[in-house]
């Protein structure tokens, strides 16, 4: 005999699946959508390479002399992953514009109106954004290969799932901001009053070991500086290090943090 207490279970057991076939259903309209979107204008994605293709091309050599400084073999050893953590941040910080475009055609007062997840209208955004990262990633890796670079595939893989956390993280964080200020001309001050003392502070293009002692002292509660240092650790198959895992979880506390904050904007929007 079925049992009320048995029959309530089912039920939100029930509920609850439905709850997260409809997340899933709503999450891939979403990232099929700003798929299309970026595949029908691929200038912008192979605009955001173009800055970090540049820095390996144009900038890279110049470290060859320095190899013996930084205590790695190649200099690319140590520039890359420096170099994929830029990608993953202001890959990811300005995406955010997108948004404001949308909120200004009206895109997102229609996509409110709908029952749609509003976890969802976020997720599919940031799924795009990470799929993105991870293919300019690789291309990044198979670019510097021929220069030189030498890193086990293993800490590559690693450092490309660092680099997609940090991608949803701060894509997270560049759609909250941008559904608060609705403005390019708020959006644009705010992130570049914040990209330069991250790029100077965190050792992307060279390791702060090079600094003297009080710049590596304020660098140091830079999150951002130990996940390039993790990197760094991955791409010299040092997986066994403290180094490697605490920038690894860091990255993965940085996500959760981008990601409450975004979805918590995006359910108030939309209240």
């Amino acid at each position: 005999m079925t049992t009320p207490r048995t029959t309530t279970t089912a039920t939100a057991s029930a509920t609850g699946q439905l709850a997260t076939s409809n997340l899933a259903r709503d999450t891939y309209t979403v990232f099929a959508r700003a798929m299309r979107m970026s595949l029908r204008n691929p200038a912008w994605l192979v605009i955001s390479l173009m800055q970090p293709v540049l820095y390996i091309l144009l900038f890279g050599p110049l470290l060859e002399p320095l190899s013996g400084q930084l205590g790695a073999a190649n200099a690319y050893q140590v520039f890359v992953p420096g170099i994929l953590v830029q990608l993953g941040i202001f890959g990811a910080l300005f995406v955010g514009f997108g948004l404001i475009a949308e909120y200004r055609a009206g895109v997102i007062e229609s996509q409110r109106v709908t029952p749609a997840s509003r976890t969802a209208l976020l997720l599919g955004r940031v799924l795009r954004d990470v799929v993105v990262l991870l293919v300019q990633g690789t291309l990044l890796v198979l670019v510097a290969i021929p220069l030189g670079l030498r890193a086990p595939l293993v800490g590559v893989v690693l450092t490309l799932v660092v680099i997609g956390l940090l991608g949803a993280a701060f894509a997270s964080v560049s759609y909250a901001l941008a559904l608060t200020l609705k403005s390019e001309d708020a959006f644009a001050p705010l992130l570049n009053a914040v990209v330069l003392p991250v790029l100077l502070l965190s050792g992307i293009l060279l390791p702060m070991t090079l600094a003297p002692g009080w710049l590596q002292a304020v660098s140091d509660v830079n999150p951002l500086k130990h996940v390039v240092e993790g990197t760094r650790s991955f791409f010299d198959g040092d997986y066994g290090s403290s180094t490697a895992w605490w920038g690894a979880a860091l990255t993965v506390a940085m996500g959760v943090a981008g990601w409450w904050f975004g979805v918590r904007r995006f359910r108030q929007e939309s209240s």
